[in-house]
């Protein structure tokens, strides 16, 4: 049964690729596509009754046979991204891309639900690389020097970082004989501790910057920030992609429990999550703005994961779904707006709510999903991370909070003013509303209906307590009207600071990003070597 899930969208591609010239047949794909996120709840339900579903590829149910295990969070993260490639599918739907735009994005789609499904070490580096390559493509699709160059970067940045990921399990296999992560774990929970330092400081290492954790960051605006790159490129690989390295963190912190380090995660995290924050706000570039802001939410997530506490753990996994919800739809409004007015800087874009207020209905819904306003789904992920962190961290989270409200008030401030009417661009396409629509929707839902979805998702069963919600309401209050006075008085026009645009200007290039990789690896085996 799993297999058709890793099959299913490159039958799809190679449909596309041969027919993608005729819309008729984009929209039979757009439809397969829908049949085949029902298949997804399908498997989500089977997990939820029976706890795990197994496929041995081939028939073969030795230990060197191709094995895909899904139990309930393989099978949630399955489901958003047959949804989130089923979203960006029918906002592409207009868009003049060409057959080999539509057999990467589907072959790309394949590839991330088979890294979810995946249990096996060597078969996630495969996939991983296979996804480098496609995306890689992606960048420079357009065949811009900018997008050849930055592709290229990229290419190179991953091939230098899998290196450690392919030491790593070269390790593992030496110490234990196995590649297969729960037989492996099974090996490692009877090893000595000092063994297993270098092979969990080499896997962590490739997973931290395929997460784009601090320093290992710099590649992801990089790329997203590539003009006149699909939008629909640059909202998967911050919704999604980077979600599959995070997925990866949490199954490799369970594989070495003995070893793991959650205290240098979550410091790691929080500093990841105020140091994108910084990035985002000082941003004019409303695609780099985004993709620094989503630097934030991962160190959030990654910061929720490592409290060590039942409470931040689902919802971190919740606010990993929740972010990417809002976090594409925001990626393709920005992609809409940049057809709208001819440019990406938020400084010349004014008055969206009289070009087209439904654009603007859209993203606010977003804004106050991302900022976890009320009633929507970023409320109720970051209420259960923050309820199990102590005084210290929670401080720190509401601080980064305010800062993603800074960053949200920048991209609201597009909302009002006067349009500049000489940047006449195209009418926005019914197919790219409906998508952007149903995300705001779904943030909605997400928040009114988040318990239950937690439930559905997870099989928990958290409710969030009424002095809790009352609590947290204040301070979102509070970090409000601190962050609307911080714009109105500081951020407001930029000001024209030294400050913002030497932040802006700062970019990693290939040898800062290896040497930033190589860091990153002695820090980390320093950390987890002589300090715990």
């Amino acid at each position: 049964m799993l297999t058709y899930f890793v099959l299913t969208p490159i039958v799809i591609a190679v449909f596309l690729y041969l027919f993608s010239s005729n819309k008729t047949s984009r929209i039979i794909a757009i439809v397969l596509q829908a049949v085949f996120t029902g298949f997804a709840v399908y498997l989500l339900l089977q997990t939820r009754q029976l706890g795990e579903v197994i496929t041995f590829v081939g028939n073969y149910e030795g230990l060197l046979g191709v094995v895909l295990r899904a139990d309930m969070m393989a099978a949630a993260f399955v489901l958003l991204t047959t949804v989130l490639f089923l979203v960006v599918s029918i906002y592409s739907l207009h868009e003049d891309n060409s057959k080999l735009f539509w057999l990467l994005m589907f072959i790309w789609e394949g590839i991330l639900i088979g890294i979810f499904l995946s249990r096996d070490f060597f078969n996630v580096f495969v996939l991983a690389e296979v996804a480098t390559v496609v995306v890689a493509v992606l960048i420079m699709y357009d065949k811009g020097k900018r997008s050849m160059f930055d592709g290229l970067v990229f290419l190179m940045a991953n091939t230098v970082a899998i290196q450690f990921y392919l030491f790593g399990i070269g390790y593992i296999y030496f110490l234990t004989g196995v590649l297969d992560m729960q037989v492996a774990a099974a090996f490692i929970a009877n090893l000595d501790r000092e063994v297993l330092i270098l092979p969990y400081a080499l896997l962590m290492t490739a997973i931290a910057f395929k997460a784009a954790i601090i320093p290992l960051y710099s590649w992801l605006p990089k790329v997203q920030g590539i003009p006149r790159a699909p939008s629909a490129v640059a909202a998967l690989l911050s919704g999604l992609h980077v979600k599959s390295a995070i997925y990866l963190f949490i199954r490799f912190q369970d594989v070495f429990a003995p070893v793991a380090s959650t205290e240098f995660f979550l410091i790691i995290g929080l500093i990841t999550a105020v140091v994108g924050v910084i990035m985002a706000v000082s941003q004019v570039d409303i695609k780099l703005l985004l993709a620094y802001s989503s630097t934030a939410q991962v160190g959030l997530i990654i910061a929720g994961l490592s409290i060590g506490d039942a409470y931040s753990y689902i919802g971190s996994l919740y606010h990993m779904i929740n972010h990417a919800l809002f976090k594409v739809a925001l990626f393709l409004i920005a992609g809409v707006l940049e057809d709208m007015y001819g440019t990406r800087d938020m400084r010349k874009i004014n008055g969206i709510f009289k070009k087209d207020k439904y654009i603007g209905i859209a993203i606010v819904l977003a804004i106050l999903g991302i900022t976890g306003a009320p009633l929507f789904n970023g409320n109720v992920s970051k209420y259960f991370i923050m309820s199990g962190a102590d005084t210290v961290v929670n401080t720190v989270m509401i601080l980064i909070n305010l800062g993603t409200i800074l960053v949200s008030i920048r991209f609201a401030a597009m909302l009002f003013g006067q349009a500049d009417e000489s940047f006449v661009g195209k009418k926005t396409a019914k197919s790219s509303d409906i998508s952007i629509y149903f995300l705001g929707v779904l943030c909605f839902v997400g928040g009114i209906f988040g318990e239950e979805i937690m439930s559905f998702l997870f099989n928990v069963h958290f409710q969030m307590s009424f002095y809790g919600f009352i609590e947290k309401l204040i301070i979102l209050t509070a970090s409000w009207i601190v962050g609307l006075l911080v714009y109105r008085y500081v951020l407001r026009g930029d000001r024209n600071y030294k400050i913002f645009r030497r932040i802006r200007a700062i970019d990693l290039n290939f040898r800062g990003i290896c040497f930033s990789i190589g860091a990153f690896f002695v820090v980390i085996l320093a950390v987890v070597g002589f300090l715990y």
